[in-house]
């Protein structure tokens, strides 16, 4: 997989993430813990994002 595809993989991966967040966020009863596990994973991802940027 050539460097761009990965960004551009990690970039829908990263989109993806912050419409389970906004999802989960809006229910009538947010699951604190699931919050915070996909804001960490989204957090890594755009980390990740910005290494591969900086390569």
């Amino acid at each position: 997989m050539s460097l761009q595809a990965r960004i551009e993989s990690l970039s829908h991966r990263h989109a993806s993430l912050e419409m389970k967040i906004f999802d989960e966020d809006h229910r009538p009863r947010p699951d604190d813990s699931a919050l915070s596990r996909l804001k960490l994973e989204k957090l890594r991802v755009k980390e990740e994002m910005e290494r591969l940027r900086r390569a």
